[in-house]
């Protein structure tokens, strides 16, 4: 006899411990229309197609795109048999199935350029010498309606991008390379998108001086020349920002750079600020070949690439961060707790940070799961490369956390990994399925999210509470799974623990490595009642636009600019809150 999936978790949940209230009758305390969200972002993401081992199977996604156009956020990215929109929060994306063509690489759309013109938004997946590729168009996109501008775009691009200026010129950017550099020219739309003139060469890394565009993990190791792409341009207050990735994407310090200009094809100057858009650290790292847009708010954001290059290099998902230009003309991209709780934008933004507040609860703390088949610690250590996983995906697999204390939980993600994954490409219509329930004494337990009857497939599915639960102990029970096992990379709960704040943090040092002036290592005391530090640091002492968050009491960085000065700041992070900021060390 099969049992329901509320009366069999009910059953399971009596074996464990008897209930305090039934499942079935709890009401959960989900807020229907979140005010927050997390990285990285809760897309539908596509299983790779390309995989030469089946289990080595996984989902997959890099180099977004997103606009605003008539209204309604859109998201285009590598490989998805089509794209996303939102209809006003950017906290919910639906997904659009379309067959964009192939290119001969067999890429459904890898590195795609799109942009909202006068005429409609234009599309254009990247392709090469051996390809011909249409340039779509579209001025309805949620109605999936497409035509060709172009049946052969006359310029073969790889991470192509375009720009369309105040003056309706449009211009075309594009490059993916460790040796060539990035190109923009002119486009003439009334003569089949041709090139007006010839190519310009906009830039190209330069290593040695810039510490971020060396390649390898943490900048460091590097068995080839850094790689430069994912051009992308901007006009804020008149000033044009030529965006690039570096230095590969399959790297913790995959960042985006920006040069800036008062022409669209240059000559362009490198923002001493750099890079705007990094995070090397937590969770998940990387925020690399991004693209900014701007909301019905007139606030900037930056979409970009995460790594997580485990069951293949080009592993990765995407992750959404405030960003702006400040009164200098300096842009910036704020990634500091870049995938803890983030603010959604319901206004304009008066200041640069969004972070919620909360802070990780769950982070090493005691768990168990129904089975002991693999090490439940690897879902509770901040770290998206590893995971959990059951023997099954079976709806009667659990996963629980002790949270050492009653605390005040204020939202939880739950990040599934791949495991055993049955299938390649997209599939429509799978979904996950799931229950949380909490206790106060690991014996009764009720339920505090019921997303038993969800329909939508959430491999980092995200839920804010509608009001904090105090609460010490929480369990998720697996419904259903799209494909293969039930596998966790990190349950991470949020909110706060009771007590004093952890205490300031002494002895920060700053040295800076005299033969090598890229390279600067931080040391500090660990502070009791922390379990992280906050680094936020920059070029000037009033632009502290960087950061990272570190999980013991050293940090070796070897990105900085050889020419600039830095000035660094730091704080405790704690389940009781955040420390105060310390006073700013300079190096020179």
């Amino acid at each position: 006899m099969r049992l329901s999936a509320i009366n069999k978790t009910l059953l399971f949940t009596v074996v464990l411990g008897s209930l305090v209230s039934s499942p079935a009758l709890a009401k959960p305390k989900v807020l229907e229309v979140p005010t927050t969200f997390c990285n990285p972002m809760n897309l539908d993401y596509d299983f790779e197609l390309h995989t030469r081992d089946k289990r080595l199977n996984h989902r997959s996604t890099a180099d977004p795109v997103a606009f605003m156009y008539k209204g309604k956020y859109f998201l285009f990215s590598t490989n998805q048999e089509g794209y996303w929109w939102s209809n006003n929060d950017m906290a919910t994306w639906n997904f659009i199935p379309h067959n964009f063509k192939q290119n001969a690489s067999m890429d459904d759309v890898c590195a795609p350029g799109a942009w909202p013109t006068k005429k409609g938004v234009l599309f254009l997946p990247c392709f090469t010498e051996k390809d011909t590729m249409p340039l779509y168009l579209s001025t309805d996109l949620v109605g999936n309606k497409w035509t060709e501008a172009v049946k052969e775009f006359p310029i073969q691009a790889w991470d192509p991008s375009f720009f369309e200026d105040d003056d309706g010129k449009l211009y075309l950017y594009w490059g993916s390379s460790n040796l060539y550099p990035l190109y923009g020219v002119e486009l003439d739309p009334n003569n089949g998108y041709k090139a007006i003139g010839n190519r310009v060469e906009l830039l190209k890394l330069d290593p040695k001086k810039h510490g971020w565009e060396q390649f390898g993990e943490d900048n460091q190791n590097g068995k080839m020349d850094p790689f430069m792409e994912g051009a992308w341009v901007n006009k804020v207050n008149g000033k044009y920002y030529l965006q690039y990735g570096a230095p590969g994407t399959e790297w913790n310090v995959y960042g985006d750079g920006v040069y800036v200009s008062d022409k669209p094809l240059g000559p362009f100057k490198y923002q001493e600020h750099n890079p705007f858009s990094w995070k090397p650290t937590g969770f998940a790292r990387g925020a690399g070949h991004g693209s900014t847009f701007t909301d019905r708010f007139d606030n900037l954001w930056h979409v970009a690439t995460m790594v997580i290059s485990v069951k293949q290099t080009f592993e990765r998902r995407l992750g959404l961060f405030p960003a702006g230009v400040d009164k200098d003309g300096v842009m910036w991209a704020n990634t500091a707790f870049g995938d803890y709780p983030q603010t959604l934008a319901t206004g304009k933004r008066d200041q640069q940070k969004t972070f919620k507040g909360w802070t990780l609860l769950s982070y090493k703390k005691k768990s168990w799961a129904s089975q002991h088949f693999s090490d439940t610690a690897l879902a509770f250590d901040e770290d998206i490369k590893t995971y959990w996983t059951a023997p099954s995906g079976d709806d009667d697999q659990f996963l629980a956390v002790d949270l050492g204390k009653p605390c005040d939980v204020h939202a939880i993600q739950i990040n599934y990994a791949d495991e055993a994954v049955a299938f390649r490409k997209k599939h429509l219509g799978v979904k996950h399925r799931y229950q949380i329930f909490q206790s106060e004494n690991g014996k009764d337990w009720t339920l505090l999210v019921d997303k038993s009857q969800n329909t939508r497939d959430v491999p980092h599915d995200y839920v804010e509470l509608s009001e904090p639960v105090r609460t010490q102990f929480l369990k998720l029970v697996n419904l259903e799974m799209p494909t293969g096992h039930f596998a966790v990379s990190d349950l991470r709960v949020f909110g706060r623990a009771p007590g004093a704040v952890p205490a300031n943090v002494d002895n920060f040092k700053v040295v800076r490595d005299d033969s090598d002036r890229r390279n600067v290592m931080l040391t500090w005391d660990k502070v009791p009642n922390a379990y992280a530090y906050e680094v936020t640091f920059g070029v000037k002492p009033d632009k502290l636009y960087s950061s990272i968050l570190v999980y013991d009491t050293k940090q070796a960085l070897h990105s900085l600019n050889v020419d600039s000065s830095y000035y660094f700041k730091i704080r405790a992070v704690g389940e009781t809150g955040l420390g105060e900021v310390s006073s700013v060390s300079e190096i020179r």
